[in-house]
C-alpha cells in the first residue's frame, strides 16, 4: 500500500509509513509495520520479533495517539512539510501516516482516506476470522497452516538423524510448540461461574502476551487450553520462556479467585513435522506435569530421554518421496 501511494501520488509525498496499535487493557502501544520512502526503492520492514514490552508506547497527544482517539484524519504542517494521519474509526488498529512537501489537498486526503478503507477493510477481516473471540488470540483454524510454515522453514538435517542424536542437536532458531492448561478450571468456573472463569481466561491470554516477542504466534483452543509456536535458539531458551510464564501466571491475583497455576508441556518443531503429533508430544508433557503435582513446565525431549515417557517416532517423515 505504501509504495501505491508513492507511486500515485509522485513528488508529493515524501514518506508512507504504517502503524498497527496493539492494545492490552488500558496500554496502547504502537507497533511500525514498514516505511516507504520515496527516494528509496525498498521499503523498510520493521523489526518482525519485537517484544512486547519493547514496542513503544502510542505517546499522549502526538498525531498517532489523536488520530487513534479520535478516528479522524489529523494533520501538523511545519518548515519541513507536512504530516497527516489517518484512521478510520475510534481505536482504529492500524495507522496510516503520510509525510509530504505540504499540506494535501482536499482531493488527495478523499483518495487516501478511500484507499486506506479498503486497505483496513481487508486487515479487519482477517483478523475477525483468525482470532478467538473471548481473548483475540489466534484461533483453532489457524493453527495448522502457520505450523507446517514454520515446519517447512526448519533445516531438513536434525529430522535424517536417529531419534537419540536429534535429542542432541542444537538447531539455531529452531520451531518449538508449547501446550498450556489452566490447572482445576472446572472449579474456577464451578465456584464463582463463567463470567469469572472468562475473565480468567482473559487475564491468561494478557500476561502470554506480556511473555512473549509480538512475532511468537498465540493461540487460544478452546476452554482452559492455550498453545504457543515461537522461535527459539534451542531448548533451555524455549524452557526459561515457558518457566516464566508459569511463575508470572502462579503470582498474579486474580480478581474474586486468587491464584491458579497451569501446566505446560513444550517439544521440537521438526523439519516437516506434523501438527497432530507435534501437539501430541507437546500434550504428553502436559499430562505428565498435571500427574505429577501440576504448577509445572516439562520438555517432551527431556522426559524422552530421562525414560519418563516412550518417544514415538513416524518412521514414514524419514522416507524421501519421488
Amino acid at each position: 500500500m505504501a509504495w501505491l501511494v508513492l507511486q500515485c501520488l509522485p513528488g508529493q509525498i515524501q514518506r508512507v509509513a504504517l502503524h498497527r496499535v496493539v492494545c492490552d487493557g488500558a496500554v496502547n502501544r504502537c507497533m511500525p509495520l514498514l516505511t516507504q520512502i520515496a527516494a528509496e526503492p525498498q521499503a523498510q520492514r520493521m523489526d518482525p520479533h519485537p517484544l512486547w514490552h519493547d514496542l513503544p508506547m502510542l505517546q499522549p497527544q502526538s498525531l498517532l495517539e489523536q488520530a487513534f482517539a479520535s478516528g479522524e484524519i489529523q494533520t501538523e504542517c511545519t518548515e519541513r512539510g507536512a504530516t497527516t494521519v489517518f484512521a478510520l474509526a475510534v481505536g482504529s488498529p492500524v495507522l496510516l501516516e503520510v509525510q509530504s512537501a505540504g499540506p494535501l489537498t482536499n482531493s488527495d486526503r478523499d483518495w487516501l482516506s478511500d484507499l486506506f478503507q479498503v486497505y483496513s477493510n481487508v486487515v479487519s477481516l482477517l483478523d475477525y476470522g483468525e482470532k478467538d473471540t473471548l481473548t483475540e488470540l489466534l484461533n483453532r483454524k489457524t493453527f495448522d497452516v502457520s505450523f507446517i510454515k514454520a515446519a517447512a522453514g526448519l533445516d531438513a538435517a536434525p529430522f535424517k538423524m536417529l531419534a537419540a542424536e536429534r535429542r542432541q542437536s542444537a538447531e539455531a532458531r529452531g520451531a518449538w510448540l508449547a501446550v498450556l492448561d489452566i490447572d482445576h478450571f472446572k472449579k474456577v468456573n464451578d465456584t464463582y461461574g463463567h463470567l469469572i472463569g472468562d475473565e480468567v481466561l482473559l487475564l491468561v491470554a494478557r500476561i502470554m502476551r506480556s511473555c512473549f516477542r509480538y512475532s511468537d504466534q498465540l493461540y487460544r483452543f478452546g476452554g482452559e487450553e492455550f498453545v504457543v509456536l515461537m522461535r527459539c535458539d534451542g531448548e533451555a531458551d524455549a524452557l526459561c520462556v515457558l518457566e516464566r510464564l508459569r511463575t508470572t501466571i502462579a503470582q498474579y491475583r486474580f480478581p474474586q479467585v486468587g491464584t491458579i497455576t497451569a501446566s505446560i508441556g513444550v517439544t521440537q518443531v521438526f523439519h516437516n513435522d506434523i501438527p497432530s503429533q507435534a501437539f501430541g508430544r507437546a500434550d504428553e508433557a502436559v499430562y505428565y506435569a498435571k500427574s505429577h503435582g501440576r504448577n509445572q513446565v516439562h520438555s517432551y525431549q527431556q522426559l524422552v530421554a530421562q525414560g519418563e515417557l516412550v518417544e514415538h517416532v513416524n518412521e514414514g517423515m524419514d522416507v524421501d518421496l519421488f
